[in-house]
């Protein structure tokens, strides 16, 4: 409370309303796979648009080079298409990959270069080197303090300490190494004779500083970095100046030769020097395994894999095309669980068509946090000009995030046409789906001129009350919504004020939700309820910090099922 010291009006501010809630997204997605280039370590990469994801991870793989594994770009490139406008990548790289570089690996070199990333697309990397000079000035004056030598400078600014420079007289070139600055006083390692003074208002002898000029190419990626350094002590060091390149990581190998940084790399003392990348490789599909998509949770900032979007808060639809391997679908499924505000988009393999083989595959899960579809989807293949089957987990993403714009996290994503598709890998008939979708596997049909559709909305598991994909999306939504939301409760008093105002802030949110048709019932009090008080905590709770609120919410079920009960009208006699 302010304190009133002396005589006068105050005016202060409290708060006692509802505090404003906006709901969480729902549509961005997170992808695990095999991609040409990109980066492997980290955290996951978030990607706009598929332009965007080319441009990062490049594009699609071969079916002969990757086989089953070859299917992330397929899958983006889907998600997009459908409707998804953000999702974030997790690149997985084989064993036996490569990255690109520009010397033997037992050569000694004063400038190494590597790709970023692992993969051939190094292997188009090159680097246009052009000695340079950042400074350049005349000597005005040598001082001689004892053994000493300083140097006056016309104008010292640009020059560093630790600097490699040459003296120029158009004739001879002498080249130095700077060891102090004090305003335009130099000193160098070695001392330069008289004839380095020129006081001419066109000087002859001038002093340079020796930096290079890098141009980093890769097809239509160009990276211009100026004015780089051998020198460590300098904010233009090249290890600290290419330390943002999306191409190449660099590691430079200061001399104490006085020598030129562009003749120590190219072994000329000036002009243009062109270094090429090579020996950068894919890796094989034998060199992954199950392992290298689960992944492994070496803490912040070094986990891969699945473990990597333990990192990341933002996705909440996640899979991994293609992958159709248990241990990794399971691991991807316990992922959604355990963070419990993402759901998983699992695939059955591609050559399992009949009822008794996708049963099989289907009854390895069992969950709230996960739906699966079939059969695979056939779209338009950029490599070999012709169709290609691809697992459907992409386009479904899409769909859901489509969904969840146009209508909203409520509405089943199903009925929905699958964009960018011609065809399927196999057509199932009715019966067929009589079977499969009472066991929670969502068939993709085709419909005569009504396209191709997800006809499906049900998730795995066993559990009546989260049968539907919707309603468990639903409910991630509004945790989440009201998670995010409420840190301004934690520390506040735990009374009766504090208690009104949390019930106010959800029942103002949920009544929003109500509104948009996510809720069933007529009124708001029919929709949901929320309670906080005496009845849902003991004075036990209230002393051990505990501020504990109890809420029901009625979600919207889908029609699934349609019946029209139609009878013949008989007409009444003497009408």
């Amino acid at each position: 409370m302010a304190e009133y010291l002396s005589p006068g009006v105050y005016v202060e501010e409290f708060d006692s309303g509802a505090v404003p809630m906006e709901g969480v997204g729902t549509s961005t997605a997170g992808f695990i796979g095999v991609a040409q280039k990109g980066p492997h370590q980290g955290a996951p990469v978030l990607i706009t648009s598929y332009a965007n994801f080319r441009r990062v991870f490049g594009g699609n793989l071969s079916e002969t080079e990757f086989g089953e594994y070859r299917y992330l770009a397929y899958a983006v490139n889907q998600f997009f298409v459908n409707g998804g406008a953000r999702c974030y990548i997790k690149r997985v790289v084989p064993a036996d990959a490569a990255f690109a570089h520009n010397v033997e690996d037992d050569a000694a070199a004063p400038l190494v270069l590597y790709a970023k990333n692992p993969g051939a697309w190094g292997n188009k990397i090159t680097v246009r080197v052009q000695s340079a000079s950042r400074a350049k000035t005349q000597i005005l004056e040598l001082i001689e303090a004892g053994n000493i030598k300083k140097y006056r400078l016309k104008n010292a600014s640009g020059f560093q300490t630790g600097d490699i420079v040459v003296l120029d007289d158009q004739k001879t070139k002498i080249y130095n190494k700077i060891t102090s600055i004090d305003g335009n006083l130099l000193t160098f390692a070695k001392d330069f004779d008289t004839k380095a003074v020129d006081t001419d208002l066109v000087p002859k002898t001038v002093l340079y500083s020796c930096e290079v000029n890098l141009e980093i190419s890769c097809e239509d990626v160009v990276e211009n970095y100026e004015y780089c350094s051998f020198n460590t002590q300098s904010a233009d060091f090249i290890n600290e100046k290419l330390s943002k390149s999306e191409l190449v990581l660099v590691e430079a190998k200061p001399t104490e030769e006085l020598i030129a940084p562009f003749q120590l790399i190219s072994g000329k003392e000036s002009g243009e020097f062109l270094i090429s990348l090579f020996g950068g490789t894919n890796g094989s599909k034998d060199a992954l395994s199950a392992g290298d998509f689960i992944g492994e949770d070496n803490g912040p900032g070094a986990r891969t894999g699945i473990q990597a979007f333990i990192d990341n808060n933002e996705v909440s639809i996640m899979a991994v095309p293609g992958i159709t391997d248990p241990q990794v679908q399971l691991t991807l499924v316990a992922h959604c669980e355990n963070m419990a505000n993402r759901f998983a988009i699992l695939d059955i393999p591609k050559d399992k068509k009949t009822v008794e083989d996708v049963l099989t595959h289907r009854n390895y899960f069992d969950s709230e946090y996960a739906a699966m579809y079939h059969p695979w989807v056939r779209v338009f293949d950029p490599l070999t000009k012709n169709t290609t089957s691809i697992p459907p987990s992409g386009s479904v993403a899409g769909i859901y995030a489509r969904t969840d714009t146009s209508r909203g996290v409520h509405k089943a994503p199903a009925n929905e046409i699958v964009s960018a598709c011609v065809g399927l890998e196999c057509n199932y008939t009715a019966g067929e789906q009589d079977i499969l979708n009472p066991k929670g596997v969502n068939l993709i049909r085709s419909f005569p001129g009504q396209g191709i559709r997800v006809w499906g909305a049900r998730t795995v598991s066993s559990n009546a009350l989260w049968r539907y994909v919707n309603v468990r999306r639903l409910f991630i939504f509004i945790e989440e919504s009201i998670r995010a939301n409420t840190n301004w409760v934690v520390f506040e008093p735990n009374d009766q004020v504090l208690w009104l105002r949390v019930r106010r802030t959800i029942e103002i949110f949920l009544g929003d939700v109500w509104r948009t048709g996510a809720l069933a019932g007529a009124t708001e009090g029919e929709a949901f309820f929320v309670e906080i008080g005496p009845s849902t905590m003991t004075q036990g709770d209230i002393d051990a910090g505990r501020l504990i609120c109890v809420i029901g919410v009625a979600p919207v079920k889908p029609a699934e099922f349609v019946v029209f009960r139609i009878t013949q009208k008989t007409e009444s006699a003497g009408e």
